[in-house]
């Protein structure tokens, strides 16, 4: 066990309705300035040390996550895309094409998977964890159980999966996972209302003190949906009052900012704003909202693509790397990485060394974009073609 203890470190936290920012006393009804003390160290718990290990691991040079977590529903979507039914088999099988490509753990560190392919095996019979365990890239599990709708909200979600969810991280812990996903969004064409910020604050500090508890290092993902035709300031502005609750609640749920990962919207305009911003505008902002709330001791921040094309997503990663900065700043793709893959692929077997092949290439890409090498010089139009999707699901 470690020895290290970690302060608890609070600040207020803000209430905050259609834009506009109000701070309500919570300490008594006194308005002189009062002075907030600070809580008692808090011991480290039993996988500190290992949940440090793994997030560092994870936040290594030149790599980044693939992210295969899609929900059976959603898997469905891509393999229809390309004529293929929604079965075990044929998920097993695109899978496994993702998780065999030789080289992979050059540019890869971590995996996250849906439960069904985190028990599943290669047609050979060789367990999934333990093909990723061979490439060095650490397994991750997706935790949620997804997104209903929010009463009392302006049309927003709520993200469902903290009953039972010690104990099925445990199971997971025990079949080879060690960092988990769960995934929270915010929409800024409703409101975002101040319940659906707190709702999702809440519920992912609750979600990372749980899995730290159980030796999982959370990916902590309030995504910002792209749905909107707002300027890239207002975006900021909303990134900026999530990301101050998301900490506030971390502090106060005594999650160790060391073993966990961040996993933002870059800071775009809507997807549907009249004007698109260039890589360098949009690392510029993104950095801005990033050094405002993120402390230095969170090891990596690992960006969603969230319906960027390819060579955008890249772009973007690539410009935000020009300069040193205090975390990790890399990727945790699925689409931005996958969508070449699944064209290439087709569901044909003489296609999968194709496809894999197709999968480095977009893995060295984000690796090099991880660095600040990258160029876009002789990237594939498909490469190229936005996958926005409107009210999209995971």
């Amino acid at each position: 066990m470690a020895s290290v203890s970690f302060v608890k470190l609070n600040a207020p936290s803000s209430t905050w309705i259609g834009g506009q920012q109000s701070f309500s006393p919570r300490y008594g009804s006194s308005t002189r300035l009062a002075t907030r003390r600070v809580s008692l160290p808090i011991r480290a718990g039993a996988y500190t040390d290992e949940l440090i290990k793994t997030a560092k691991t994870i936040a290594s040079p030149g790599r980044g996550i693939l992210a295969i977590d899609e929900s059976n529903a959603t898997c469905g979507k891509r393999l229809s895309s390309i004529g293929l039914d929604n079965t075990e088999p044929n998920r097993q099988a695109y899978r496994q094409l993702l998780l065999t490509t030789p080289g992979l753990g050059e540019y890869i560190s971590g995996a996250i998977l849906f439960e069904e392919t985190l028990y599943q095996s290669t047609t050979d019979g060789k367990k999934f964890v333990d093909v990723l365990h061979d490439q060095k890239i650490v397994p991750g599990i997706k935790v949620d159980k997804g997104l209903v709708p929010l009463p009392g909200s302006n049309n927003e979600s709520w993200c469902q999966g903290l009953d039972g969810l010690s104990s099925r991280s445990a199971e997971y812990y025990k079949q080879g996972a060690r960092f988990a996903k769960w995934r929270t969004v915010v929409s800024i064409p409703c409101g975002p209302s101040a319940l659906a910020v707190k709702e999702a604050a809440w519920g992912l500090a609750r979600y990372a003190a749980i899995s730290q508890d159980n030796g999982l290092v959370p990916i902590v993902e309030p995504e910002i949906l792209l749905d909107g035709e707002h300027p890239i300031e207002r975006t900021l502005e909303v990134a900026e009052k999530v990301w101050a609750e998301v900490f506030y609640y971390l502090a106060e749920n005594n999650v160790i900012f060391e073993g966990i990962l961040l996993k933002p919207s870059m800071v775009t305009p809507g997807a549907e704003h009249k004007e698109k911003a260039s890589p360098e505008t949009i690392a510029k902002y993104t950095l801005t909202m990033l050094k405002r709330r993120v402390p230095p001791a969170v090891p990596g921040i690992m960006f969603l693509s969230g319906g960027q094309s390819e060579v955008e997503a890249t772009l973007n990663l690539h410009a935000m790397n020009q300069s040193p900065n205090p975390w990790h700043v890399s990727f945790s793709y699925a689409r931005a990485l996958q969508n070449t893959v699944l064209k290439t692929w087709q569901g044909r077997p003489e296609n999968v060394e194709a496809a894999q092949k197709a999968l480095l290439v977009r893995a060295k890409a984000n690796s090099l974009a991880q660095l600040g090498k990258y160029s876009a010089e002789g990237e594939s139009e498909e490469a190229k073609k936005g996958m926005f999707v409107k009210g999209y699901t995971y």
